[in-house]
């Protein structure tokens, strides 16, 4: 690989600067995509720009998540004209009525869908939009929410993730020399890690922090005060990725049906988690046959490896893809629509996920270029060196982040670092047991410091998705979500700090990063706000006479 050196971190860092600055973009990953090119090339580029944005859906797993995106349109059209989404709207707020309730519900989707992060924001964005534009919860707000609870939740449970990050933690081994027989088992690393994987853990508890107090701070406070005062949503110059009702008007659906939501929504997850197990092969007469002998444990080992043995990718293709054929037959059952008219929402559909699909397109095409100039090798080398086992993991997790921040990929920036950080912390720290535990930690580093760099990336598919399934303007989702982000991200660097020098157990220091998050809510929703002019609780729900939600901004609360 030719080595461009700092030259390397120009054409993310181009693209991440222009789509703040500009908030196109489309435009600002195009852009930097060519800067790339230009430089790989020392010419114009703009035939090296198109094959690596042809390079970027050649791949299969781009391509089927591509079509699982489409798909997803198709199926979210369906709904929509079946009348779903108008029953569950209306059943939602017979229940939920304020914004802490529809939040914790959100949150607690969240939490439940771990298998997958691109399934997990996808049901719930779509499940909780409405229900959160009608009780003036921003766009933008419940973009963080769905954001900050999907790759968490999948990197701590059997998930998509998990299989990959067990892979990566072998390699590691391996780049450091160290046998299979030396060391403790992959999967026992893995358990060992978790407690250090402290960004994943505290920014779901930053979500329930932000969710249960109602405070905010940053432009998320700036959105949620426009919401509560005029009842927009979206700001007023802001392009949504998804906008459903303006794409396919008023569904034809009369009576709307509860049905009409739940079983599309059970069958896309039924099919996809059936497939992952298919996939995984696993051996149905054996599990059965393993739970009739009454070995539970052996049948749990079965479900184990398939599940990380699974083609996730393919799984939400052929999941989503049953979610829409589930449309069409519920269309003809009650009656509301035909074959030709579904097929004309199938299409439809596709239309809404158009901008999300160019820029999932443009983020993995920028991915191309960042791989060609060796972007991510650069900042790991020139930034992970010979340091004291004190510093390691605090710095491994910023140069993780800044990695993920640039690239956009938390999958590639944990295979980036990995192969270079655990050799390092099993040098420095001598071997055998200490070696472990560090080689554990910066596992888990890694692994929180990836999440926190995609979690702030404009150029990151899962932010795209983010902001695609819940109907937010994407930059104005990265604007106001980073605040977050990087208040989570700073409490852990110092944890990190405080375990390199004490080597106190993680779980006290957890327990310590929930009391300065809760510290610094409050703290700086108060700061904000006085600057503001403002309440720092972000809402005063009051109960109307015929039970709807009334919301009243915090300016214009009067607490005497």
């Amino acid at each position: 690989m030719t080595d461009f050196g700092a030259l390397s971190v120009a054409p993310p860092a181009l693209a991440i600067v222009l789509a703040i600055v500009t908030r196109k973009a489309v435009l600002s990953l195009f852009l930097g995509i060519w800067s790339g090119a230009a430089i790989y090339t020392e010419g114009l580029g703009i035939v090296q720009t198109f094959e690596w944005i042809v390079a970027a859906i050649s791949s299969e797993f781009q391509a089927t998540i591509l079509v699982f995106t489409l798909l997803l349109g198709s199926g979210v059209a369906m709904v929509w004209n079946l009348g779903g989404t108008a029953a569950v709207r209306e059943w939602a707020l017979d229940r939920l009525d304020s914004q802490r309730q529809a939040g914790l519900v959100a949150w607690g989707l969240g939490i439940v869908l771990f298998f997958d992060d691109y399934a997990n924001t996808a049901i719930v964005g779509s499940a909780m939009k409405d229900v959160s534009d009608r009780l003036r919860i921003s766009r933008e707000k419940l973009s963080y929410v769905v954001d900050s609870t999907a790759a968490p939740v999948a990197t701590l449970g059997i998930s998509s993730w998990v299989a990959f990050q067990l892979s990566l933690i072998a390699e590691g081994y391996e780049s450091a020399g160290v046998d299979a027989a030396n060391r403790p088992g992959t999967f026992e690393v893995f358990l060992s890690s978790i407690p250090f994987n402290m960004y994943a853990i505290l920014a779901i508890v930053m979500v329930l922090l932000i969710v249960g107090t109602g405070r905010d701070y940053g432009e998320m406070l700036t959105a949620e005060h426009r919401s509560w005062t005029t009842g927009k949503v979206t700001r007023d110059e802001a392009v949504p990725m998804q906008d459903v009702a303006g794409e396919l008007g008023e569904p034809p659906a009369s009576t709307p049906r509860l049905a009409s939501f739940f079983v599309p929504v059970a069958v896309l997850i039924a099919v996809t988690v059936v497939t992952a197990l298919w996939s995984g092969e696993l051996s149905l007469s054996g599990f059965v046959g393993d739970l009739l002998a009454g070995e539970a444990g052996a049948a749990g080992g079965r479900l184990w490896d398939a599940a990380l043995d699974a083609s996730y990718e393919i799984a939400l293709m052929i999941g989503s893809f049953a979610m829409v054929a589930s449309g069409f037959a519920l269309g003809k059952l009650y009656g509301i629509f035909g074959l030709g008219d579904a097929t004309e929402y199938t299409i439809d559909g596709f239309g809404i996920m158009l901008t999300a699909a160019s820029i999932l397109v443009l983020a993995w095409g920028i991915g191309e270029a960042i791989d060609a100039l060796g972007t991510g090798d650069y900042v790991a080398q020139a930034t992970v060196g010979a340091v004291s086992p004190a510093l390691l993991p605090a710095l491994v997790f910023v140069v993780a982040g800044l990695i993920a921040f640039s690239t956009g990929t938390s999958w590639g920036t944990m295979g980036i670092v990995t192969p270079i950080a655990i050799p390092i912390a099993w040098e420095i720290s001598g071997g055998g047991a200490a070696g472990h535990t560090l080689v554990a930690a910066m596992v888990g580093v890694i692994f929180s410091g990836a999440i926190f760099g995609d979690h702030s990336s404009p150029i990151s598919d899962t932010t795209v998705l983010s902001a695609t399934f819940t109907g937010a303007d994407l930059i104005d989702h990265v604007r106001t979500q980073i605040y977050y982000a990087v208040t989570v991200a700073g409490v852990v660097a110092l944890l990190l700090v405080v375990w390199g020098f004490t080597r106190v157990t993680p779980f006290a220091l957890l327990l310590l990063g929930v009391a300065l998050l809760g510290g610094l809510v409050y703290l700086l929703s108060e700061v904000d706000a006085a600057r503001r002019g403002i309440d720092p609780v972000s809402v005063r729900e009051a109960q109307a006479d015929d039970g709807e939600a009334v919301v009243v901004a915090g300016a214009e609360q009067n607490d005497d």
